[in-house]
C-alpha cells in the first residue's frame, strides 16, 4: 500500500473490507499540475486511495479520500482515479463504495479539476441503475462532491464529523453554522432526506457492509439471496397491533425479524427499507400512522400522504425496479396531509410515486392493513396502477373517504331534518361501509385479490412472491418517461 494507506482513509478501507482483501490501484499517482508551486507539495496517491476487495466474499470497488493530502480536495488525477474505479466496476458488475472526506474542488488545478469532476459525474450517471453506488461521508463533502453524493443510491453520514453541503452554512444569507447547521448529519437526514443513515464511523461502515450483503451485485447478476432458516409458515400473532407502526410490522414478517430502514429521519409518515422473505431481498414501502417509542409511548401521525414520504418511497421503488428487487407495500392512508408546506409539492411528489409504481415491472405485492382512501390509495401500489397481488386485512377500509364523512355528504338533507342526527349518521355510515368501503366490497369488485388474517401475512406474501418469481412484463417502447 502507498503512504496514504496508513492514514484514516486507509484505516476506513481496512475496517470496511474483509481482512487482507484490499488491493490498491494507482497508489503511485500524484498531481501533475505545476502551477502555484504545486511541484513543491507532496500529494501521495493524489489524495484518494482506490482499489478493490471483498465484503462477505463479494467483490466491491472502493475509493477513500485522504484529508491529509490538500484537504482531500478533488484534482484532475484524483477524479480520474475514481472514474477509473467506476469503469472497472462497470466491466465486472460490482458495487462502488465511496468513503468521503473532501474539501471540494482543488483550486490550484481549476479547469483540469473541473474536467475531472465532470468525468466523475458522467461515470456515476452511466453506472446508475447498473451497479449499486454507496457513499459514506466521514468528513467534509462540499460543493461539487455533494452532487456526487446525491448521485449515489445510498448516502450515509457520520453523525458528528460528517458535513454535507453545496454552500457552507455560513455562506447563506442570514444564517451561520451555530444558528442552523445545514451541513450536519441531522439536517441532511431530517430536512433534506439526503442521508439514508447516520451514526458513528463504526456504525456507518457496518451499515455499508449490511447493504452490500443484501443488494444485488448489479442489475443482471443477482447474488442477494441468502439461506432462510426462519419458518416460511410462521404465524405472526398480534400483527394487527402494528397496523399503525408499519416499521414494526415489516420487521415482524421478515426472516428472523431482519429490517434495514432507509431515510428514517425524513418523512416519518412513510417507511422505506429492505426485509428478507424466504432469503430473498424485498424492498418495502409502508404508510405509518403512529410511532411506537422504546418506552411504549405512541406518537400519532396524520395518516395522510406527505410530499417527503412520496419522495422517499419513489426513490425506493425506482431503485428496486432497476435492480430487479420485488416490492412489498403496506397501505394505511386516509388521503393527503392537509398542511400548507405539503401543498407546495404534494401533487408533483404523488405523481412521481404513482409513475414509479406504474412503471416498475418487478413483482409488486400490496397489503392493505387499515385505511385506503381516495386517490392517495391509488398512488400506493393499488391494483389500478399495476400491483400484481393485493391483499387486505379484514378490518381494512377501502373507498373514497371514511364512511361517516360520506354519509354526512350523501344524506345532508335527511340529517338536517332528523331529530337524532347522530343515530342517523351512524346508521347510514354503517350501510355505506358495508356496501362501498369494506374489504369485502372491494374484493367482490376484484380490487382486492383476497382477504387474509393479519397473522398469516408472512406466509401469504412469501407465497405470492414465489409465484411471481418469473414475472415478465413489457412497457410501451419509448426512450423514457418524463414525470
Amino acid at each position: 500500500m502507498s503512504y496514504s494507506a496508513q492514514t484514516s482513509a486507509g484505516n476506513r478501507i481496512r475496517s470496511l473490507l474483509d481482512e487482507n482483501s484490499f488491493v490498491e490501484i494507482g497508489g503511485y499517482v500524484t498531481a501533475r499540475n505545476t502551477d502555484f508551486n504545486m511541484t513543491a507539495k507532496e500529494t501521495p496517491a493524489d489524495g484518494v486511495i482506490t482499489g478493490y476487495g471483498t465484503i462477505g466474499g463479494a467483490l466491491v470497488y472502493v475509493y477513500s479520500q485522504d484529508a491529509s493530502v490538500l484537504g482531500g480536495s478533488v484534482g484532475e488525477m484524483h477524479a480520474k482515479k475514481i472514474a477509473n474505479i467506476y469503469g472497472m466496476a462497470m466491466k465486472m458488475g460490482a458495487p462502488v463504495i465511496g468513503l468521503i472526506d473532501c474539501a471540494g474542488l482543488r483550486l490550484q488545478e481549476a479547469t483540469d479539476a473541473l474536467a475531472g469532476f465532470g468525468s466523475l459525474y458522467l461515470a456515476q450517471s452511466m453506472a446508475s441503475g447498473v451497479i449499486p453506488q454507496i457513499c459514506g461521508i466521514f468528513g467534509s463533502c462540499g460543493g461539487g462532491m455533494a452532487v456526487s453524493a446525491a448521485l449515489a443510491d445510498f448516502t450515509l453520514m457520520e453523525e458528528k464529523t460528517g458535513r454535507l453541503f453545496v454552500n457552507s452554512p455560513n455562506a447563506l444569507d442570514g444564517n451561520y453554522r451555530e444558528k442552523c447547521d445545514t451541513s450536519s448529519a441531522k439536517f441532511q437526514s431530517e430536512e433534506t432526506g439526503m442521508a439514508d443513515f447516520t451514526g458513528t464511523e463504526e456504525e456507518v461502515l457496518e451499515q455499508i457492509r449490511t447493504l452490500i450483503s443484501i443488494l444485488p451485485a448489479n442489475n443482471e447478476d443477482d447474488m442477494s439471496y441468502d439461506e432462510c432458516e426462519d419458518d416460511l409458515n410462521r404465524v405472526c400473532e398480534g400483527l394487527e397491533g402494528w397496523a399503525g407502526d408499519t416499521k414494526e410490522a415489516l420487521r415482524a414478517i421478515s426472516d428472523d425479524n431482519f429490517f434495514v430502514e432507509t431515510k428514517a429521519g425524513y418523512g416519518p409518515a412513510m417507511v422505506t427499507g429492505f426485509i428478507r422473505l424466504n432469503g430473498m431481498t424485498v424492498g418495502c414501502v409502508a404508510n405509518r400512522t403512529e410511532i411506537c417509542g422504546e418506552d411504549g409511548e405512541r406518537k400519532e401521525l396524520s395518516g395522510g400522504l406527505t410530499s417527503r414520504g412520496c419522495e422517499k418511497a419513489e426513490k425506493m421503488v425506482n431503485f428496486c425496479d432497476a435492480f430487479e428487487i420485488p416490492v412489498l407495500t403496506l397501505v394505511n392512508v386516509n388521503g393527503y396531509q392537509a398542511v400548507k408546506c405539503t401543498e407546495k409539492k404534494i401533487a408533483r411528489a404523488a405523481a412521481k410515486l404513482t409513475y414509479a409504481y406504474a412503471n416498475a415491472t418487478v413483482p409488486k405485492v400490496t397489503v392493505i392493513t387499515g385505511k385506503a382512501y381516495g386517490t392517495a390509495y391509488l398512488t400506493m401500489a393499488s391494483k389500478a396502477v399495476g400491483a400484481d397481488i393485493v391483499y387486505a386485512w379484514p378490518q381494512a377500509e377501502i373507498g373514497m373517504m371514511d364512511a361517516a364523512s360520506a354519509a354526512k355528504i350523501m344524506y345532508a338533507d335527511e340529517i338536517a331534518a332528523s331529530e337524532d342526527a347522530a343515530a342517523l349518521i351512524a346508521e347510514k355510515a354503517g350501510e355505506y361501509r358495508e356496501l362501498q368501503s369494506s374489504a369485502m366490497a372491494a374484493a367482490k369488485r376484484g380490487y382486492v385479490d383476497d382477504i387474509i388474517e393479519a397473522k398469516d401475512t408472512r406466509k401469504r406474501v412469501i407465497a405470492a412472491f414465489e409465484m411471481l418469481f418469473t414475472k415478465r412484463e413489457d412497457r410501451p417502447s419509448k426512450k423514457h418517461g418524463t414525470v
